[in-house]
């Protein structure tokens, strides 16, 4: 009776094991050997042409120390990052209050707050490329001012654009989250004569706080993952001022085609994005209640 029940259990792993492998195979072979090979990658020369690649340790890591492009990129990303996620969520947050209200016109607003996340970066940022032409800003009354061209302001104004396009996206999970809290909360909180500032608060922020952990890992990678419209927009410049980490480790590995030293950008950029989301999850999630 023993020896069959094992003999059952031994054949349900196997068979379960099997299920998995189609999986595992697609994550050993496009996720864990890639990381693998990038990260001894790192530690090589660039092959050129007949000439194989030969271990340099860590100077690709010190090449990079004294990158003067590499520290402008992450300095900018930084700014970008910290730009974009706050207004991005605070936007979608406060887009989908409102359109949660019994108004006028609701299912138009939820349709164009949305549009712009299912149309393709590199058309909105052909879009946004055609608003800030001078001879358009100029017709709407605003000052004549070259936004891409100016060290300034090109930045910035790649910026607009990443939460132009983010925040709508980000505004279906906080929808879809306030549709699914309990309506007798309102109720209640009416009854005891709570604001509305109140309710949200002390009721509504609370129970938010998953979804809102959610959005935020997305918004982290997505501000460090930003390139296309770089390349329709500014292309990183005018001398670097908007050019971002991605953007630089694509101009690294294929345009001047330094392989390993793209490599060891790629390995920097994981390592951030890995701790920025172990952060995320082993210490927001303590301020996360779920239901």
């Amino acid at each position: 009776m023993t020896a069959a029940r094992g003999a059952g259990g031994s054949h349900t792993a196997v068979h379960a094991w099997l299920l998995l492998l189609p999986a595992l195979v697609l994550l050993v072979a496009f996720t864990h050997w890639p990381t693998a090979a990038t990260f001894w990658d790192s530690f090589h020369s660039s092959p050129k042409g007949a000439r194989a690649a030969v271990w340099v340790g860590l100077d690709n890591y010190r090449a990079m120390a004294d990158d003067p492009v590499f520290w402008k990129a992450l300095r900018n990303n930084l700014w970008f990052a910290g730009a974009t996620i706050p207004l991005s969520i605070g936007l979608a947050l406060a887009m989908a209050l409102w359109v949660n209200e019994r108004i006028a016109g609701r299912a138009f607003l939820r349709m164009a707050y949305f549009t712009p996340t299912v149309l393709p970066m590199i058309a909105v940022a052909n879009i946004w490329l055609f608003f800030y032409l001078e001879q358009i800003t100029g017709a709407l009354g605003l000052p004549s001012h070259n936004w891409l061209g100016d060290q300034s302001t090109a930045l910035a104004a790649v910026t607009l654009v990443a939460v132009w396009k983010e925040a709508g996206f980000f505004m279906i999970f906080y929808l879809a989250a306030l549709q699914s809290l309990n309506p007798s909360l309102r109720e209640a909180a009416a009854i005891e004569g709570a604001s509305r500032w109140t309710f949200f608060r002390r009721v509504q922020w609370p129970l938010l706080m998953p979804t809102t952990l959610f959005v935020l890992v997305n918004a982290v990678i997505n501000g460090f993952r930003m390139v296309d419209h770089i390349f329709v927009l500014t292309r990183g410049g005018p001398d670097n001022a908007s050019t971002l980490l991605l953007y630089h480790l694509y101009e690294v590995g294929f345009k001047f085609w330094d392989t390993a030293y793209a490599a060891a950008l790629t390995v920097v950029l994981v390592a951030v994005l890995a701790s920025t989301a172990l952060f995320q999850f082993f210490v927001l999630d303590k301020r996360v209640h779920y239901k």
